[in-house]
């Protein structure tokens, strides 16, 4: 018996055991009243202090003898050291770890429409591979939502990234309550200013096209029953205008090299790595708005 106490008594509590007592000694210190709660908080920001100044005296001594530092690396690989020295603020967060805080604070306003993005790998230094999924996924704004929160959000919080590449989703674009998915990047709607009037609804042929010249660009609109997506009219093989190319099914083809593109997407059917260049829309009443470049 004494020795299965002494077996016991050597194992090491987890980090996941060590945070439960944690919070469930904070749940009671949130039933107490205002007082005692700052009497408290003060108290552990005191233990706080005095700990990052004896941790941080430790590491100056340990990374001022060479031989000693392979060691301290090996220790702070450890979960519980690692989660403390990060608590304390002795260690900055890994670039992983930077990338993922920077998708999750866009994540709420992408699942708020029915999508969603996943870290894929990262490749230090500089590389990061996303993938967006559910109506982010093939979505005609998929571009507006990649450079306007997405690649923003990661170098704010990763500036020594440099390519950000989107490995193409799998999954559905749904929103999980089948409700209408939203096909307008959420990034560009977060401000009311920028929209143009463009053309009324009726005026773009349902299952076709209508082409439309707005403050020198050229835009190609298509329409599906209520469904409006908007694209910059070229091709994104050359660049050459798409008008003048058949549409059926759906599908539009280059009069000029024949590539073709779903024009509920912009996704290039021909070479999936390229697509059309969104312009985010939306319907009003009866009036087609878009969002100009520049």
């Amino acid at each position: 018996m004494a020795e299965s106490n002494a077996i016991l008594s050597t194992e090491q509590p987890t980090l996941a055991s060590l945070l439960k007592s944690i919070e469930s000694l904070e749940a009671i210190v949130q039933g107490w009243d205002e007082s005692h709660r700052l009497t408290v908080e003060a108290l552990r920001q005191a233990v706080d202090d005095l700990h990052k100044e004896a941790f941080a005296r430790v590491i100056r001594g340990i990374k001022a003898e060479p031989a000693a530092l392979e060691a301290l690396k090996q220790v702070a690989s450890d979960e519980v050291v690692y989660a403390v020295l990060r608590y304390l603020e002795l260690v900055k967060p890994s670039l992983h770890e930077r990338i993922e805080q920077a998708l999750g604070s866009v994540r709420p306003l992408l699942q708020g429409h029915g999508g969603n993005v996943e870290l894929v790998s990262v490749a230090p230094p500089d590389t990061v591979e996303i993938q967006l999924v559910g109506a982010c996924d093939g979505c005609p704004s998929s571009g507006l939502t990649l450079t306007e929160g997405i690649e923003k959000a990661i170098r704010e919080h990763c500036p020594e990234i440099l390519t950000i590449k989107k490995v193409k989703g799998s999954l559905p674009a749904s929103n999980g309550h089948g409700a209408a998915v939203s096909f307008i990047s959420p990034f560009a709607l977060r401000s009311d200013t920028g929209w143009h009037a463009a053309v009324t609804l009726e005026e773009i042929p349902d299952a076709g096209i209508k082409v439309l010249e707005l403050n020198g660009q050229s835009l190609l609109f298509s329409r599906q029953d209520h469904r409006v997506t908007c694209f910059e009219n070229a091709c994104a093989h050359m660049g050459m205008p798409l008008d003048m190319g058949e549409v059926e099914q759906g599908v539009i083809t280059c009069p000029y090299h024949g590539f073709r593109y779903d024009l509920s997407s912009g996704e290039c059917l021909t070479a999936p790595e390229v697509q059309l260049v969104p312009r985010a829309v939306r319907v009003v009443g009866s009036t087609v708005e878009v969002k100009l470049k520049g």
